[in-house]
């Protein structure tokens, strides 16, 4: 019998670690890596146009693509998920040839295109595109009702992509500067989406169009339809730059719920303008946008369905309490402004740089509120749902993410950096600094942790590499003999020598270490125990 169970458990075993493995097609590499046909043009607008058919699931419409020619070359590639297709290309007043592969489309250009020409296309298309399983993380398109059978739509593409709804050069590392998103639907329903409403057109077949202007870079995936009867209300917030515009959309039945709950905004944006600096898209103002599914951070239209409880669908994550004294949602979404929007990963494999910080925001709400030790709490209390299963950091080129630990594990990354910097306003300024820095850009990994480690003053590379490219909790050992306390770091990369601040016993005297992967030494007379100040997501263990 017991050796019944060793098999069934080296089985077990196997198919997990094959379960685990993922053989990259031509379509990742297509959609995840900057072909030579994108590396030559830069994109610098979208006319999105789309028309919402709800009664039989489609969309149809067509995207204006405007770009500048970095390096001459006749082909672009634009992206568009299967089962939508690409019905015709235009250009300069004549059709296009094209081919398709996978989920690319090549456009064979008959224009000369020569460097630093500003040029324009447009693609139309059609289809019935894929239905969300599980959104917002098993995305697409959301095709709800209200509770009076009302249509209630929404799109959700994180991981997906934003090529799963709409043609676009779908790859992280390009953002148009401005966008324009012309929205048609079946009266009397609105669809709200990204930027400032310009106007609404209503249409002889009994339709109307939602024309809304961005004017700031937005990533692809931030762009959003949603399409109820939805009720407005608006209302100003006076930050750091001025007047911001806040509009909240919801169902009519959910109107009194909304307005109680969407009250944190400008609590959420107190806290964060001052941990992070302005809010970075004033220009296109700030919505809250119920949808029939969790939430996500589309950009400038935050989207919403928390069912108006605090915590987590009224759940708290940390374990602690401090989680259910506000709404997850409002919070973590709208952090996503900061970190996501504003600083955008440039490979979907550094996807932490999204969700390692704005996890991290949740505590600082907290703190900005309830006091460090609060925070503190709260982002120690999440530990207990980090798997350490694959690193943080994905796969580059076929659009791979890494580990679920990029939320956890990472925020608690960052309190941990907060500890070694051991200097609270700087740590502020530090947060600030990178959304000043990499204000409206795309960035790398590198990018993100040479910034922190000139700012820290000291070199954080090994400290990087063990939390995000590495599975291992580093590991305090120490030793106490002859009256002294011997200490070094185990279970880490090489080289790891991150500083960490101890206390002998339990007399709360804390002072700091620099350890290293050799032992270390010093002295104290009479130690019984040392502790590792709870601030640092470390292991502690006494050998002999």
């Amino acid at each position: 019998m017991r050796g019944l169970l060793i098999l069934c458990l080296f089985f077990g075993l196997i198919v997990r670690v094959q379960a685990q493995r993922y053989e990259f097609t031509r379509n990742d590499t297509l959609r995840g890596s900057i072909t030579p046909q994108r590396a030559w043009w830069d994109l610098t607008f979208y006319h999105l146009r789309v028309r919402v058919s709800p009664t039989d699931s489609s969309l149809s419409g067509s995207t204006l693509i405007g770009y500048t020619v970095l390096k001459p070359n006749q082909t672009l590639q634009v992206d568009l998920q299967r089962p939508m297709r690409v019905l015709r290309v235009e250009q300069a007043g004549e059709s296009l040839a094209f081919r398709q592969d996978g989920d690319a489309y090549f456009v064979t250009l008959k224009k000369p295109q020569r460097t630093g020409s500003r040029e324009q296309l447009t693609v139309f298309y059609e289809g019935r595109p894929r239905v969300a399983r599980r959104p917002p993380w098993d995305g697409g398109l959301v095709w709800a009702r209200d509770s009076t059978r009302n249509w209630f739509i929404a799109t959700a593409c994180q991981e997906l992509g934003a090529s799963a709804w709409w043609p676009c050069k779908d790859h992280m590392y390009d953002e148009p500067d401005s966008m324009q998103i012309s929205v048609t639907v079946p009266q009397p329903y609105i669809d709200v989406s990204n930027g400032r409403l310009r106007q609404v057109t209503k249409n002889p077949d009994g339709t109307q169009t939602f024309d809304w202007t961005v004017q700031n870079p937005i990533n692809n995936y931030g762009v959003n339809i949603n399409v109820a009867r939805y009720v407005e209300w608006n209302d100003t917030y006076a930050g750091e730059k001025g007047k911001l515009a806040l509009c909240y959309y919801a169902l009519p039945e959910h109107e009194a719920q909304a307005r109680r709950q969407f009250a944190q905004v400008p609590l959420m944006l107190k806290a964060f303008e001052h941990w992070f600096g302005p809010y970075p898209f004033y220009e296109d103002g700030y919505k809250l946008v119920e949808v029939p599914y969790l939430g996500m951070e589309h950009q400038s239209s935050v989207t919403y369905g928390n069912r108006f409880r605090n915590g987590y669908l009224g759940t708290d994550l940390s374990g602690t309490g401090w989680g259910l004294l506000w709404d997850f949602i409002i919070i973590h979404e709208s952090g996503h402004e900061w970190f996501a929007n504003n600083i955008t990963y440039r490979d979907i494999a550094d996807m932490w740089i999204h969700e390692s910080f704005t996890n991290y925001s949740e505590n600082l709400y907290i703190e900005y509120y309830h006091g460090k030790e609060a925070g503190a709490q709260y982002v120690i209390g999440t530990r207990n749902r980090i798997r350490n299963d694959r690193p943080i950091i994905g796969t580059y080129n076929v659009n791979k993410p890494g580990s679920g630990d990029m939320y956890y594990k990472g925020g608690n990354m960052l309190h941990t950096l907060r500890q070694v910097v051991n200097n609270d306003e700087r740590w502020r300024q530090m947060l600030r600094g990178l959304n000043k820095t990499f204000y409206h850009q795309t960035v790398t990994t590198a990018q993100i942790e040479t910034y922190l480690s000139a700012q820290a003053g000291r070199n954080l590379s090994k400290v990087f590499d063990q939390y995000l490219r590495d599975t291992r909790i580093p590991t305090l050992e120490y030793r106490i003999q002859n009256g002294s306390v011997d200490y070094r770091w185990t279970n880490c990369v090489a080289g790891f020598d991150m500083p960490v601040r101890v206390c002998l016993d339990d007399n709360n005297r804390y002072q700091n270490l620099q350890p290293t992967t050799a032992w270390r030494s010093f002295s104290a007379k009479n130690a019984q125990s040392l502790n590792v100040d709870a601030g640092f997501y470390v292991i502690v263990k006494q050998v002999n």
